[in-house]
């Protein structure tokens, strides 16, 4: 018995082998005749022992993929009765964790119109102690057939609605159907039967359990066919959500009758004439007018799964698997999500010319019942009781900032301030938007330049796995479409359209760029217009359109010659335009250095790593990265606003940044007055981490001192240069600063935020302190170490 060059009985579950179908050409319910013809046994032999004899199966010729029949044994009716007496009985009985009727509370919400979705849990089957372990292992080898049988049940249990409802469309429309159908004498005639589909408002998921691996694309066979599988990977592919129709209706001409016809497939063969009893005694071929209004459409959306890189054996590529969404499930994923779904695993027949050609060959698809993201958004992130105790615990640790900053990449040795930079980078700043429609980026950008060996590509790996939503590329491995988009021919429409590039598919997120200095010059162009306006305009094969890339660029590159050569200018080693250098907030120069102290200390730090495969004790448990993005999550909820105190602290800071670079033979940055909003970028994105509404000085404070100190290796090298010794150096920057503010006495704070910027320790000022006062140049008072300068 074959349907369309497939042998069905191999395509059946055992159980879906015990059902036969009706006779109709299409699966409605319109019948041809009112008497059914008997349909004669299958003369090849069925692939397994049959429990009913007198039982066939046949399929219509117009391709469905809904593998379903009508029983015609008396013995299959009464198992499917009782198996629906079973779920009626699960339905109503089971008790959820505090006691409460689970089930039932769903019923009411659905009947009080607040929900559509009726999720069944599959350990929920398992949990209820009634239940028999027979109808489990039917419900998980033949899911398409037992959604129907839990549906019907849904419909018999459905209680009346608690709340006034406003009629709608759908409820005026079956109240005056069911008028009708009272009218004409309660419905007798088969052709006026509606379908069930049609009532229901609403729509019955199974979900699988979650207990245990789930399977990955490649281990989904043959044999799971029809059956409840539970497969991850990573969302490659989209397509719009559209209309699926489900039940089309349509009026005759003649007779006035409305004939329904379940679709159970991608496509269908409409109805033309009339099968009504009025039509055929009359000898009248009635017309049929489809009601587009009648009928009952579902939401559609497919979507391509591929295999995550993990799972992707030696020398193989990644599989990819189609997956339809239908309903509620519609626009629960995007591009680049990596998810978890369960579904039925079901073939779909080739239609017209390539079932000519496919012959035997079926194409596979996933119909989808649940999807769970590994990785929530941050605006979708719900703090369970524990988690909210935790982050408030964490929230009233005074060395927070620090903590998290060293649970970034605990193996990596070093790089404290870096790890404060991509801290601050996950957790960002406010988006500003002004009300003639300006926007203000609150993202933060910055650029790692060092020399090899710096441990630069592996921050950024470990950045794109703690964030939500993160892309990885590289300069080589990127063009300017590939980031940004590009027009391509759609395989299934064959019309153009825009794909979204790397940079559209971080929106909201953080692109993360390898190799940045290896780009070719206009492909480096292209991400210009995302990093500032965090859009991407395309004007290219008639599509004129805009696309949103609100992400944080995170670049990782060498300096002109590999390593760095001191020898030459910053801007020579660099060797970026200041164009792209002005985008960048922090632009980290790492510099590979010969010490005796710290090689011996990362040598012994590595060596640890990997014997012990952990990193060494930082005096305190390194945060998950789970319990970071709980606490990310909440701090970005807050908009910290900069008080009108520190707004001319703010302008004199940028104003003497601006002087230092002009007074410079050699400047080593580029400031611009982007630097000044990466100034209140930063601070706020502090503010955010202390939970704070406001940006307070510290804050000012820390991201200057982040701005000096991501040159700070030169600065170094500059000292070396001009003969300055730390103790001489942190006396002339003393100096300088009480001489442009004009005071004579100076704060220890402000002493020790003033050389912390240029790298100087606290050690290092008190040493100063004493020399100096020794001297009689200042004088040091004995408890709270203030100076005031001594007028020569």
């Amino acid at each position: 018995m074959k349907f369309e060059g497939l042998d069905c009985n191999l395509l059946l579950s055992p159980l879906s082998r015990q059902k036969s179908s009706c006779n109709t050409p299409s699966p409605s319910f319109c019948r041809q005749s009112p008497t059914p013809r008997p349909i004669p046994a299958p003369t090849s032999p069925s692939p397994s022992p049959s429990p009913s004899p007198s039982r066939s199966l046949t399929y219509s010729h117009t391709h469905t993929h809904l593998l379903r029949g009508v029983d015609g044994g008396d013995m299959n009716d009464l198992n499917f009765k009782q198996d629906k007496e079973i779920a009626k009985d699960f339905l109503t009985n089971f008790a959820g964790p505090n006691g409460e009727a689970k089930y039932i509370n769903i019923l009411q919400d659905v009947a009080n119109r607040k929900t559509k979705a009726i999720q069944i849990e599959l350990e929920d089957l398992i949990d209820y102690k009634d239940l028999d372990e027979e109808f489990l292992r039917r419900v998980t080898e033949n899911t398409r057939r037992y959604i129907d049988v839990f549906a019907n049940a849904i419909d018999e249990l459905l209680p009346e609605p608690t709340e006034v409802l406003l009629d709608d469309d759908h409820d005026i429309l079956m109240t005056q159907r069911a008028e009708e159908t009272t009218e004409n004498g309660g419905g007798s005639d088969p052709q006026k039967k509606m379908p069930p589909e049609i009532r229901r408002f609403y729509e019955v998921y199974i979900r699988a359990s979650s207990k245990g691996r789930p399977f990955t694309i490649r281990e989904v066979k043959a044999s799971y066919i029809g059956q409840l599988v539970r497969i991850s990977g990573i969302v490659t592919r989209c397509s719009d959500v559209k209309p699926l129709m489900q039940v089309a209706v349509y009026t005759c001409e003649e007779c006035g009758f409305e004939i329904y016809q379940e679709v159970t497939a991608r496509v269908y063969m409409p109805l033309f004439d009339c099968p009504s009893e009025q039509c055929k005694v009359n000898h009248a071929k009635g017309n049929l007018i489809p009601q587009l209004r009648a009928s009952k459409f579902l939401k559609f959306q497919e979507a391509k799964i591929q295999e995550l890189a993990e799972h992707v054996p030696k020398g193989h590529i990644p599989r990819t698997m189609t997956v339809h969404f239908r309903g509620e499930l519609t626009r629960k994923v995007a591009p680049g999500d990596i998810v978890e779904l369960s579904g039925i695993f079901l073939p779909i027949p080739y239609t017209g010319f390539r079932a000519m050609r496919a012959g035997l060959i079926a194409d596979t698809y996933l119909e989808a019942m649940s999807v769970t993201h590994f990785k929530k958004k941050y605006e979708e992130y719900e703090l369970r009781g524990d988690e909210e105790e935790q982050i408030a615990c964490l929230a009233e640790d005074g060395d927070i900032y620090n903590k998290l900053a060293r649970s970034l990449a605990p193996e990596i040795f070093g790089h404290e301030d870096v790890k404060k930079a991509l801290l601050l980078l996950l957790v960002g700043a406010p988006h500003r938007k002004l009300k003639d429609g300006m926007k203000i980026r609150g993202d933060i950008h910055i650029c790692l330049m060092g020399d090899p060996g710096v441990a630069k590509s592996q921050l950024l790996k470990h950045i794109i796995n703690v964030a939500p939503r993160g892309v990885y590329t590289t300069g080589k491995g990127s063009s300017g479409v590939g980031l940004t988009a590009a027009v391509q021919k759609d395989p299934v429409t064959n019309e153009m359209v825009l794909e979204g590039g790397a940079l559209v598919l971080a929106d909201m997120g953080i692109c993360a760029i390898d190799e940045f200095d290896k780009m070719d010059e206009s492909d480096r162009t292209s991400i210009h217009e995302v990093m500032e306006q965090q859009t991407v305009s395309i004007a290219k094969a008639g599509i004129t359109t805009s696309l949103n890339a609100r992400t944080a660029v995170l670049a990782a590159a060498n300096p002109a010659w590999g390593r760095y050569d001191l020898r030459r200018t910053p801007a020579e080693n660099i060797n970026l335009p200041p164009a792209l250098l002005s985008r960048f907030d922090l632009l980290w120069l790492i510099l590979d250095r010969a010490d005796m102290d710290t090689d011996l200390e990362m040598a012994r730090h590595v060596l640890h790593v990997h014997q012990a495969k952990e990193s060494p004790d930082l005096g305190f448990t390194p945060l998950e990265p789970s319990v970071l993005r709980a606490y990310i999550s909440a701090a970005r909820k807050l908009s910290p606003a900069v008080p009108r105190e520190l707004e001319e602290y703010i302008a004199s800071a940028y104003s003497s940044i601006r002087q230092e670079e002009a007074k410079s033979n050699t400047p080593h940055s580029y400031t611009t007055v982007r630097t000044l909003l990466s100034i209140l970028r930063i601070s706020a994105a502090l503010a955010r981490l202390r939970f704070s509404k406001y940006v307070a000085q510290s804050d000012v404070d820390e991201a200057l001192r982040l701005m000096q100190m991501s040159k700070f290796s030169l600065y170094s090298d500059d000292r070396q240069k001009s003969g300055l010794d730390a103790i001489s150096d942190i006396y002339s920057i003393l100096r300088d600063e009480a001489a442009r503010t004009n005071r004579m006495d100076v704060s220890y704070a402000h002493a020790l935020n003033w050389i912390s910027r240029k790298g100087y320790s606290e050690a290092q000022l008190k040493e100063c302190l004493e020399e100096y006062a020794a001297l009689n140049v200042w004088q040091i008072h004995p408890n709270t170490f203030d100076i005031r300068f001594i007028d020569a």
